[in-house]
């Protein structure tokens, strides 16, 4: 994989950047839609490509792991195969997947025992074969195997973790690194800083990470529940620690609002689950604000989901039809809904990236702020 760091906003830490992988290039910063079992929900690949206009697309670890399992996987030749998406793929380590079992989960120092959440079944990750898992899965880009702590999180046990996440990441290496790829690409490895809230943590795990020299770095265990401000504070704080010409990716964020605060703070790479299940249930983001499209006020309003955009789906459809199919719980209604808000996501980093080329981002992201945030 190659960085090559392309514009820097003159009052901001906001960057604009390509990835290159085998399989294509990434314009930064980007988001990523999240397709946790080899689909991102409710979009086809021809929407993914034309559509919604993404470069890159999340699979999960931990549920491709068991569900249709390594097997099916590798006999398709890859995930790229087996669904059918010629672009970048990103594959988390599944350590968030196992933080959230609760108790169905035992964490030690070799790894974690955990039980399915489909049959009850019982399982063990370790550095070493979640590196071979995301082998054989054939990711362009792939996690260390990490431990999220909670929020709020006592200190000795974020610092007890984060010791241990570093212990992990010297192993995922090791056998990344004397290993082969499956299917005759490349694949790229990023470690993840932890630390949970704590400034002195995370400094100490930016140092550890940035120490390894790995082709691109992760922000890992924010957004989990603690305040936005804290987010910002601790994204701040490890930007100013990793290498400049490296990408930055802040995993799981977040809000329209999110995306762009830390933007302005120099990350490059963003996903979150947020567009997709968000419009399931009916609330769109759009240019002008939110739209929680259940709304009587909708009900006839025939004007296009969100005229300044651009894009079929979003320009096509009129409030009031989307209304009618998201009331009547018909599947096109969660479609177009989710078409729209990854759509959305994807025009908001690309205009993010354009304001950067012009060196006005700052300005425009203060006005996009308050549009995002609205309530319409």
């Amino acid at each position: 994989m190659k960085f090559e760091l392309q514009h820097t906003d003159p009052k901001s830490g906001a960057r604009a950047g390509l990835i290159e992988t085998d399989h294509g290039k990434i314009e930064t910063p980007i988001f990523m839609p999240v397709g946790t079992a080899g689909t991102v929900k409710a979009v086809h690949q021809r929407e993914l490509h034309y559509d919604i206009t993404a470069q890159i697309i999340l699979g999960n670890t931990y549920h491709l792991y068991l569900r249709p399992g390594l097997d099916v996987i590798n006999q398709a030749g890859g995930l790229h195969k087996f669904n059918g998406w010629d672009k970048p793929i990103l594959t988390d380590s599944g350590g968030y997947q196992v933080y959230s079992l609760g108790d169905n989960r035992k964490i030690t120092e070799e790894g974690v025992t955990f039980k399915s959440h489909i049959d009850g079944s019982k399982h063990v990750f370790t550095p070493e074969n979640v590196m071979d898992i995301q082998r054989t899965i054939g990711a362009d880009i792939i996690m260390a195997f990490d431990e999220c702590t909670p929020y709020p999180c006592d200190k000795k046990y974020a610092e007890s973790s984060m010791h241990m996440t570093h212990r992990w990441l010297d192993r995922c290496t090791e056998h990344f690194d004397r290993t082969e790829p499956v299917y005759g690409y490349s694949q790229t490895l990023f470690p993840i800083i932890q630390g949970s809230t704590y400034p002195d943590l995370r400094m100490k795990s930016a140092e550890y990470i940035a120490s390894k020299d790995r082709e691109g770095n992760a922000i890992g265990g924010l957004s989990v529940g603690e305040p936005h401000e804290d987010m910002y504070a601790m994204t701040d704080l490890v930007c100013g620690i990793l290498p400049k010409d490296k990408p930055r990716y802040l995993m799981g964020v977040g809000t329209p609002e999110n995306i762009l605060e830390c933007i302005a703070l120099g990350i490059d790479m963003f996903d979150c689950v947020m567009p997709t299940r968000n419009a399931r249930n009916g609330m769109l983001f759009t240019s002008e604000g939110i739209i929680n499209i259940k709304n009587e006020k909708w009900k006839s309003d025939f004007s296009p989901i969100d005229p300044n955009m651009g894009g079929y789906v979003s320009t096509f459809y009129s409030r009031a039809y989307l209304r009618h199919l998201i009331i009547s719980k018909e599947i096109l209604g969660a479609q177009i809904s989710s078409i729209h808000n990854l759509s959305f996501y994807l025009w908001l980093v690309k205009q993010a990236r354009l304001e950067i080329q012009k060196g006005t981002f700052a300005e425009w992201k203060n006005t996009m702020v308050k549009k995002v945030t609205t309530r319409l």
